[in-house]
């Protein structure tokens, strides 16, 4: 029975200091960074999950934090080649790496792209010195537009993170920072909305955001500007050119599975028992601490029950532009569309294509994506 496509997720937790607005698993730098004894156990961590991977492919890897290249290129080959010499990696895969555009990560470009990485995602935020600084950004915009072209030349393929909806931000802001965005030719973009965390510092002390007439106003010249650059939205805030859409993220979500390794990684299996489909989450210690102490590292791992299988489908597939095939429904889940009477009636409500081919949000479904998905949450 055929089980879905696998990726790697590696989670390294560190950086310089954490972001307002952040609520990922990262922990700010106070010594030395334990890059040996980190990578030793990422690899038995690896090594640990390998029965989940029932002998399939590694299609792509992304290294994500936290801030990963604050490690050295020497720590990340190291890393690499120990995933190489225990797992399959499918002829071309993806490997994405995130990277800040400070000048100290910016040195070691060069050897990161020899240690393999072959895709390099740069979390810019903003060209603008004031808002970097509203977020607490330890980069400034020359920097940014440094690392971007230094990144473009090394790299097979380029993703630039920036947000908009910033404090102070106002459309010709947001729209200078776009137009710079794109004037560094990356092949992706990663453009979405800050939105307010729990959590987080800014969820303590709120910033002064703008108000929605000019949120929905920056949103509809964003796409728009994006859509004449030859850049087609994907997914609800990515978007690509021509066959450049990430393919690790569309793997999470298309409903794919993915090994989770790293202080606080997250992963999902699929096995066959007894000729039904079974999904099990597992996830990590979020502490570094705890997870480089062997007995601690697995922090649980629950199997997804079928009431909850419908939702946790539609929550990834949805979030894609054109939707998938109907047929994946039960290829990823075991369920049938004749299970599930919601998706009529979301046709019904013009929230899903009336085309029953596909699961595909129409333009009213993804404005009001939660609406749709709360159908799906009691089977």
């Amino acid at each position: 029975m055929t089980l879905p496509p696998l990726s790697l997720y590696i989670h390294i937790p560190w950086c310089v200091r954490k972001c307002p607005y952040c609520d990922f698993n990262s922990h700010a730098v106070r010594d030395t960074l334990p890059e040996a004894e980190y990578v030793a156990a990422l690899l038995q961590d690896l090594e640990d999950e390998l029965l989940g991977a029932q002998g399939r492919e590694i299609h792509s890897i992304f290294i994500g934090g936290g801030t990963p290249s604050l490690f050295s290129a020497d720590a990340i080959a190291r890393l690499l080649d120990g995933v190489a010499q225990r797992v399959t990696l499918s002829r071309g895969a993806e490997i994405t790496m995130e990277a800040n555009p400070g000048t100290f990560e910016q040195e070691k470009f060069a050897g990161f792209r020899r240690a393999g990485i072959n895709r390099l995602s740069l979390g810019i935020q903003s060209f603008n010195d004031a808002q970097l600084k509203a977020l607490g950004r330890i980069h400034n915009a020359g920097e940014a537009v440094r690392a971007a072209g230094q990144a473009r030349e090394l790299f097979d393929r380029l993703n630039l993170d920036l947000m908009h909806g910033l404090p102070g931000q106002d459309i010709a802001g947001a729209e200078a920072d776009l137009l710079q965005a794109l004037d560094l030719s990356p092949d992706h973009l990663s453009w979405y909305q800050l939105t307010i965390e729990p959590n987080t510092e800014f969820h303590a002390r709120p910033p002064q955001l703008p108000i929605d007439e000019a949120l929905w106003s920056i949103q509809e010249l964003g796409q728009a500007l994006l859509a004449d650059a030859g850049f087609e939205q994907y997914e609800i805030s990515a978007y690509a050119r021509e066959g450049q859409q990430s393919r690790h993220n569309l793997n999470y979500w298309e409903f794919g599975d993915y090994l989770g390794i790293g202080a606080g990684a997250h992963g999902k299996i699929s096995q066959w028992q007894d000729g039904q489909l079974q999904i099990v989450r597992r996830h990590k210690a979020r502490q570094p601490k705890a997870y480089l102490t062997p007995q601690e590292r697995l922090a649980g791992d629950t199997q997804v029950s079928q009431e909850e299988l419908a939702f946790e489908f539609m929550l990834n597939v949805l979030r894609l532009t054109q939707g998938v095939a109907s047929d994946l429904l039960q290829t990823r889940t075991g369920l049938t569309l004749e299970s599930l009477p919601q998706l009529s009636l979301a046709r019904q409500r013009g929230l899903l294509e009336e085309d029953t081919r596909r699961l595909q949000p129409t333009h009213h479904g993804r404005l009001f994506l939660n609406d749709l998905l709360e159908m799906f949450l009691d089977p």
